[in-house]
C-alpha cells in the first residue's frame, strides 16, 4: 500500500515536469534550452497580445475588465446625476465640479474618464484633464451605458 502511494506521488511529479516541460517550449521568452521549437509571435494572430485560454491571467483580466465597466457606469451615473441635461438628451458637467464630488468615490477619475471616452461615451477637449488648470473644461456625457 506504501508503494501505491509513492507511485501515485511519482507519477504526480512526473505529470506536473512534462506539463512544465511543454509550457516553456511554447514560451518565446524562454531561455530555457530544451525550447527550441518555440512558436514565432506573428501580429496576424488573433490571440497575439492575449494571454492563454482558460488561464488564469485570462480570468484576472476579465475579473480587472468588469471592474472597471462598473466604474465607468457609477462615473457615467455621477455626471447624469449632478450635470445639466441638454436638449439632445445629453449631459454636460465641468470637471472641476466633478472632480470636487468624484474625490470620495475613487481617486481614478481622469484615468474611467479617458477610458470612458474611448468607448465613446462622452467626451472632453484636450488629451488630459488637469485640476485647478481644467477646473471649467465641459465634459459632455452623450449617454449612459445600459447595464447588462
Amino acid at each position: 500500500m506504501a508503494n501505491q502511494g509513492i507511485s501515485h506521488r511519482v507519477n504526480q511529479w512526473q505529470k506536473f515536469c512534462n506539463d512544465h516541460k511543454e509550457k516553456q517550449m511554447i514560451n518565446p521568452f524562454s531561455d530555457w534550452s530544451g525550447a527550441s521549437h518555440r512558436q514565432k509571435l506573428d501580429k496576424d494572430d488573433p490571440n497575439y497580445g492575449r494571454p492563454v485560454e482558460g488561464s488564469m491571467t485570462e480570468y484576472r483580466g476579465q475579473k480587472a475588465g468588469e471592474l472597471i465597466s462598473g466604474e465607468i457606469m457609477e462615473l457615467c451615473h455621477v455626471i447624469a446625476d449632478l450635470g445639466r441635461k441638454n436638449a439632445d438628451g445629453s449631459f454636460c458637467i465641468s470637471f472641476g465640479q466633478l472632480f470636487e464630488a468624484y474625490t470620495t468615490i475613487s481617486n481614478k477619475l481622469v484615468g474611467m474618464l479617458m477610458r470612458a471616452r474611448k468607448q465613446k461615451l462622452l467626451t472632453f477637449p484636450g488629451e488630459m484633464l488637469f485640476q485647478r488648470r481644467d477646473d471649467d473644461v465641459i465634459i459632455t456625457l452623450f449617454k449612459i451605458p445600459s447595464t447588462q
